[in-house]
């Protein structure tokens, strides 16, 4: 895949593993994002198959936006030298001057046009009065004092001037930003290719979708999970579906994900003694990092490389890949896809409405409902029990109520930390 070897002082190897102390989830976050290096290879796409993707190069706009002056207001346009210091002015409507077919002729003193929105300026004009404070006598504008030279007027180039950068390379592309880019005439951009992902899943107590569940068996739904928030990623996912538990049928799927994929994510099997050949298939043929991080749920977490991939080993509890996923691996992925932007989302401050239990000495991630109060603030409530296998918790969240690491029970009315679903992506 053309990666380079893990800088110094990062190799998955020297990484904290059994028997270490737990890292802090910004220790452990900061060492994977350090440790990635970018996927190479870009590909030029139109700008409706641009959304999510990374920009490599920069965009300089090529015109002025606007190009012309224009009407903020539907209004009446005039020379501000003839706005009435006190009292009122009647003046002479001359003409329209309409978006896209301005108005051709002059205006001189004591006359102005009938203006819309978007529609240019008039080049003897140089105020808008918005239609609500205009009254219509007889083909006259009467206006009355109180307005100011220059109102209503976008000036050339208050959006983004000729020559001036629009977007920078390492920029996700938002929906904001296609319409930028169309707004200075790009209608086709040069972005990064996707990341490669293969996920899959081990352990013979696990069963696909549309089969009758035997004696201790269960349905694999840490796959669709994991590909709903790759998809959200704009990264290609390889399913390898479920793996069975062999030492023979391991390695082979690593060897076929690592073939192909710039990643590969597994969930289970990375917690201490537990009997899975995922870490044993790392530890001898690949490089491994076992990591503990200090947080709830999703305290074992393993990072390391495959040949060519990367590999991200998460719990196998259903809510704990979706955290680990969220805090650990999406930026680590960010920073893959060649994001310039990978720091976790803006958090926000809530009144907590019921009791939290929690034990000091792990960070963690209880599943809330966040919602507005009349007076503008926030409040949040928990969605219930907060099991690591309860994934109800998580589909009936809107977002994770952030407990630090040396806090205990939190009693309602406290003001807690909250990162809302919608800024994970």
């Amino acid at each position: 895949m053309g990666h380079d070897p893990l800088p110094a002082g990062v190799d998955p190897c020297d990484l904290p593993h059994h028997g270490h102390k737990a890292l802090r989830l910004e220790e452990a976050r900061a060492q994977m994002i350090a440790a990635i290096t970018p996927v190479t290879g870009e590909e030029s796409v139109d700008l409706r198959g641009a959304l999510g993707r990374v920009l490599t190069r920069d965009v300089h706009s090529t015109v002025d936006v606007p190009s012309h002056r224009n009407s903020a207001m539907d209004g009446y346009a005039l020379a501000g030298a003839d706005l009435p210091a006190a009292g009122s002015a009647a003046f002479e409507v001359v003409g329209t001057s309409w978006a896209g077919r301005p108005f051709a002729g002059t205006v001189g003193h004591g006359q102005c046009v009938r203006i819309m929105t978007g529609a240019t300026v008039p080049d003897s004009t140089d105020t808008v009065v918005m239609q609500e404070h205009v009254r219509v006598e007889q083909g006259r504008a009467v206006i009355e004092s109180g307005h100011r030279t220059g109102q209503n007027v976008r000036p050339v180039g208050e959006d983004i001037r000729r020559g001036e950068l629009a977007l920078a390379a390492g920029c996700v592309l938002q929906p904001a930003h296609l319409g930028l880019l169309a707004s200075v005439g790009v209608g086709v951009v040069t972005v990064r290719r996707r990341p490669r992902v293969a996920i899959f899943s081990t352990g013979d107590e696990l069963r696909p979708i549309g089969t009758e569940l035997g004696p201790g068996q269960i349905y694999d739904s840490n796959r669709y999970s994991l590909a709903g928030m790759l998809a959200r990623l704009q990264a290609e996912v390889l399913d390898l579906g479920v793996v069975p538990d062999t030492r023979e049928e391991t390695l082979r799927a690593f060897e076929t994900a690592a073939a192909q994929a710039d990643a590969i994510i597994t969930s289970g099997g990375v917690s201490v003694g537990e009997a899975d050949y995922v870490t044993e298939t790392l530890q001898r043929h690949g490089e491994f990092g076992f990591w503990k991080v200090a947080m709830k749920p999703g305290k074992p977490v393993a990072f390391g490389r495959f040949g060519s991939a990367y590999f991200f080993g998460l719990p196998g509890n259903p809510v704990s890949v979706m955290v680990t996923f969220y805090q650990l691996v999406q930026p680590a992925l960010r920073a893959l896809a060649g994001a310039a932007d990978t720091e976790p989302p803006i958090l926000v401050r809530a009144t907590c409405e019921t009791r939290l239990r929690k034990r000091p000495g792990r960070l963690e991630f209880q599943r809330g409902v966040l919602a507005r109060r009349a007076d503008g603030g926030y409040t949040v409530r928990s969605t219930g029990h907060q099991g690591a296998g309860v994934l109800r918790s998580m589909s009936e969240a809107n977002c994770f109520i952030i407990l630090p690491l040396e806090h205990g029970d939190v009693e309602p009315g406290t003001e807690v930390e909250v990162q809302p679903f919608a800024g994970l992506v």
